[in-house]
């Protein structure tokens, strides 16, 4: 698929796999904007790491605004009014009776794609980005690639434009995340990436490990963690 002459709107969280896809974007299409939401997330750390990274990725790494556009933020409270879940309270982090984390927050992706069109319609762009993966992953319903092609044909039927949801990481593990980052920009591209985003569902950022921040314990944290590990066995291996 030839990705030239277009424009791309990103959901950029300030983690680790939106970061990536930022990148990512960037290198393959012509023009780039960001969007992000504050929903009340416990890890709202996430939303303090987002300005610096789009600021070093100015600043360090020469993204002008001709290529680097607007950052939008939306307050989008609603979904923290109608949740009940690990990531918008306090409540622990388990497996629930339904089979799924109870950080999962019913909805989320659902919302956040559809609203980050209504924002590609108006600007007149082609594509709208996520970090999305259903390989190491939480096990999220609504990041299977099944689910938003469902979504992607009615959000473009709804408005009558054709929107592509993209998800350059839907059949990666996160080690093959890690290295596409690497392949990308680079080795300071993962120290920016270990030191400068935010993956961990607790917000902890008491402590920097090999892999980045994070408490150590939560899902968000092994599977970057085990990734991480993985991709370092990797390298050495070559």
């Amino acid at each position: 698929m030839s990705q030239s002459q277009t424009r791309a709107l990103v959901l950029f969280s300030g983690g680790q796999d939106s970061t990536t896809c930022l990148a990512w974007a960037l290198h393959n299409y012509d023009y780039v904007e960001t969007v992000g939401f504050n929903y009340g997330q416990r890890h709202v750390a996430e939303l303090e790491c987002r300005t610096n990274i789009l600021g070093r990725l100015r600043n360090e790494y020469c993204y002008s605004e001709e290529k680097l556009g607007q950052d939008h933020m939306l307050d989008f409270q609603t979904l923290y009014q109608i949740s009940d879940t690990a990531l918008t309270s306090g409540a622990e982090i388990k497996m629930t009776e339904r089979g799924l984390p109870s950080t999962f927050v019913p909805g989320r992706n659902l919302l956040f794609f559809t609203l980050a069109s209504a924002i590609a319609y108006r600007r007149g762009f082609s594509a709208v980005i996520g970090g999305m993966c259903e390989t190491d992953f939480s096990g999220y319903p609504d990041c299977r690639r099944d689910v938003l092609n469902d979504l992607q044909a009615a959000v473009s039927g709804g408005m009558d434009y054709p929107i592509e949801f993209v998800t350059p990481l839907m059949y990666k593990t996160k080690a093959e995340t890690w290295k596409l980052a690497f392949d990308l920009e680079g080795g300071d591209f993962i120290e920016l990436i270990k030191n400068d985003t935010h993956t961990c569902y607790k917000g902890d950022r008491s402590a920097l490990h090999l892999w980045g921040y994070g408490c150590g314990e939560c899902p968000a944290c092994l599977i970057r963690k085990e990734g991480y590990e993985q991709y370092i066995a990797a390298s050495n291996s070559k």
